[in-house]
């Protein structure tokens, strides 16, 4: 017995984490989004198998999923860079209100309930499904995005959303420059940058939220130093960071391959798929 699990379920786990980490390396670098949107749901039902608390189950997941994100967001930001798709101006405006979110969301992070997790997880992926796979040419808020205090309010709406769902902040990121007339490419470029200023206070705000959790369930070995720290699983980042860092270069391949639209119904269909997901988890109560 390893951790309350018997053997056979501790490789298989092993081997789900690993394969969850290349898919997620190829979805950072396809649509921009760190990989968080495939490893929530799939941490998930990890832990869930793992008997970690369904009161902290989902602050676990969001945790792990941005201490993983770390490694996978650089690699990728450096694909899009090479390629000149990233838009630099856009960073300089948006990455202190980014970090002040960021910095909001852990502090939330630590005292909201599981549910807020998963209702803010499900609200803004069916949103953004539904803008990426019937969009018209016609939905639009403007020409190009906003200057002064209306963009730096974007930028702390995109660190703290972030937070509280375990991405790269890419979601947001995307949806705002399509809104306002960029091209998905780009935005998806310059998205892969602001997960590095999100991932990395984001994962360390969540280690502060989750450390009085060790305390408070001793007879959870997921939640234990050396398996994690606070809300930051480290088996799971270790098993799922190698195969995240050797496929984010081919989804970057793959996104400059891919026609505009093709890349926003792809987009649009899984993350209607992962919402979908914490719907019936809200539902059913697991």
């Amino acid at each position: 017995m390893i951790a309350g699990l018997d053997i056979k379920e501790v490789v298989e786990l092993a081997l789900l984490l690993i394969a969850t980490g290349a898919l997620s390396g190829f979805l950072a670098g396809v649509f921009g989004i760190g990989g968080g949107a495939i490893l929530v749901p799939v941490f998930y039902e990890c832990f869930r198998i793992a008997g970690v608390p369904l009161e902290v189950r989902m602050p676990l997941c969001i945790g792990t999923s941005l201490a993983v994100i770390i490694p996978t967001s650089i690699r990728s930001f450096q694909a899009h860079y090479k390629r000149g798709a990233v838009d630099m101006s856009i960073l300089r405006v948006w990455w202190l209100p980014i970090v002040i979110g960021v910095v909001a969301g852990s502090v939330i992070a630590r005292y909201a309930p599981e549910k807020l997790f998963k209702i803010v997880f499900v609200c803004v992926a069916y949103s953004a499904s539904a803008r990426l796979i019937f969009a018209r040419e016609g939905w639009k808020f403007g020409d190009d995005l906003p200057k002064g205090p209306l963009m730096r309010v974007y930028g702390f709406c995109v660190g703290i959303l972030s937070t509280l769902m375990g991405i790269g902040g890419g979601l947001f990121s995307n949806l705002l420059m399509t809104f306002y007339g960029r091209p998905i490419h780009q935005a998806v470029a310059t998205s892969s940058a602001l997960a590095v200023l999100i991932s990395i206070p984001g994962a360390l705000g969540y280690i502060y939220a989750g450390w009085p959790a060790a305390a408070t369930y001793p007879a959870v070995a997921a939640l234990q130093v050396p398996f994690a720290l606070g809300y930051v699983s480290l088996i799971g980042a270790v098993l799922v960071m190698p195969m995240s860092l050797v496929t984010a270069p081919l989804g970057v391949r793959a996104a400059h391959a891919m026609s505009k639209r093709t890349l926003e119904v792809a987009f649009g269909c899984y993350l209607f798929i992962v919402g979908s997901r914490f719907v019936m988890s809200l539902v059913g109560g697991q």
